[in-house]
């Protein structure tokens, strides 16, 4: 009993942490497409590269 609890434990803290991960790294690109636009520094449109 005790070892399935661990398992458990385990998935449940290895979930948050991906779900904390997943919303710092969707902060830090959103922020950085600010920047980029604001500066001028990237491309103005989606798939404008050019």
């Amino acid at each position: 009993m005790y070892n399935l609890t661990g398992l458990v434990l385990n998935l449940v803290v290895g979930a948050v942490f991906c779900y904390v991960l997943y919303f710092v790294v969707r902060a830090a690109v959103r922020d950085g497409i600010r920047q980029a636009r604001r500066d001028g520094d990237g491309p103005r449109n989606p798939g404008d590269f050019s």
